[in-house]
């Protein structure tokens, strides 16, 4: 569990805004991975299982407490202020990745976790090909919102 904790702590991040929360949320996701491991069957990676786990722990909650994440505009976006570019730019991907719609946003964090598109299929249940329209629809739409922060920043 040590070695995916980056993995769950990406998932929080997307879907849950204050650091309480998230340290909750990491608690929840840590004992429900522990209740289910009996059904972890080793079909696929172990980092595939508890991406799903965190996930699905991650959005039981928020249905549950009926309280969707936080989102920000562009221009909220554009003004944080932070230490560094770098920070700014990835505090500006965050935000506008937790305001696409709840699917897209497990396509391209999966993505950028590295999986590739037979996995994310996998994960989602989705057909190979599907995910593949979607991820290249997903990038375009973040180099457009991209195109205007700039403008904006």
């Amino acid at each position: 569990m040590q070695q995916h904790g980056g993995l769950m702590q990406k998932v929080i991040r997307l879907y849950v805004d204050d650091a309480e929360d998230r340290q909750d949320m990491l608690q929840e996701i840590l004992l429900q991975a522990w209740r289910s491991y009996s059904s972890f069957r080793g079909n696929s990676q172990f980092s595939t299982w508890l991406y799903r786990v965190s996930l699905n722990t991650v959005l039981t909650a928020l249905r549950k407490n009926k309280r969707q994440p936080e989102t920000a505009s562009l221009e909220t976006a554009a003004q944080l202020e932070s230490g560094t570019e770098e920070h700014s730019e990835k505090e500006w991907l965050y935000r506008t990745i937790r305001r696409l719609p709840e699917i897209d946003r497990m396509i391209i964090s999966l993505h950028l976790d590295g999986y590739r598109n037979e996995e994310i299929a996998d994960i989602t249940g989705m057909q190979k090909g599907n995910v593949a329209l979607k991820l290249h629809r997903i990038k375009k739409k973040l180099t457009e919102k991209a195109k205007v922060y700039e403008r904006l920043a």
